[in-house]
């Protein structure tokens, strides 16, 4: 059975390719609690589907999120993220397979009442993002992440600037997503043991968190 991710990697393909998939590679080895969320919201369709290939070959046998396009997540075998301005999971639950996951973006208490059939959700921002130097949106510091997760049907990872000083800070976090942080890293597979190492324990003790409604295989 597979557990739900404690750290996503979500991509930036303003960097150099090579750079990015060999970055992504280095954090994929800290084990299988290390996802990926593919975004480029400025590709074409078939750039978008080009670059999901890839990530799909990297992550072969981890776990993969593709951002926003339901018929690339089918076309790779991913999982699928919804951003705020998307459909909801129930839209997309009848075109995904069973044992794909559906994780969503929020940023507010309307889009956390909004995640239900949600398997995970990315909270944010919780600090100043470290990827988006110009984002203006007020944070929500570790409070403001705490009221919104207690008010999801699922686990919350924290986003935005986080770092593993900062995610021990965060109470009721499943994990963290991070872009720069790994990316950016000069050795991304110690940032990604760093950052697990630093969120905090599931709350049930035994480290394995699974989809609300049934358990699910492992999905290659």
């Amino acid at each position: 059975m597979r557990a739900l991710p404690r750290l996503v990697v979500i991509t930036d393909w303003r960097l150099p390719r090579a750079r990015l998939l060999t970055a992504l590679e280095r954090a994929l080895e800290a084990g299988p609690d290390v996802a990926v969320q593919h975004r480029h919201p400025e590709a074409s369709g078939r750039l978008f589907l080009e670059e999901a290939r890839l990530l799909a070959d990297v992550c072969r046998g981890r776990t993969l999120f593709v951002n926003g396009r339901l018929e690339v997540a089918l076309l790779v075998g991913a999982h699928l993220h919804l951003p705020a301005s998307g459909p909801s999971p129930r839209d997309v639950r009848p075109f995904l397979p069973a044992d794909r996951w559906v994780s969503v973006a929020v940023h507010d208490a309307r889009e956390a009442e909004g995640a239900v059939d949600a398997d995970l959700a990315l909270v944010s921002p919780v600090f100043a993002p470290g990827s988006k130097p110009g984002d203006t949106r007020d944070t929500l510091g570790p409070h403001g992440f705490s009221g919104l997760a207690e008010r999801l049907p699922c686990p919350a990872l924290a986003l935005g600037g986080m770092t593993p000083e900062r995610a021990r800070e965060v109470p009721g976090a499943w994990g963290v997503a991070v872009i720069s942080a790994v990316l950016e890293a000069e050795d991304p597979l110690a940032a990604a043991r760093a950052l697990l190492d630093a969120c905090r324990p599931p709350r049930d003790g035994g480290g394995v968190m699974l989809r609300g409604r049934d358990a699910l295989p492992d999905l290659r």
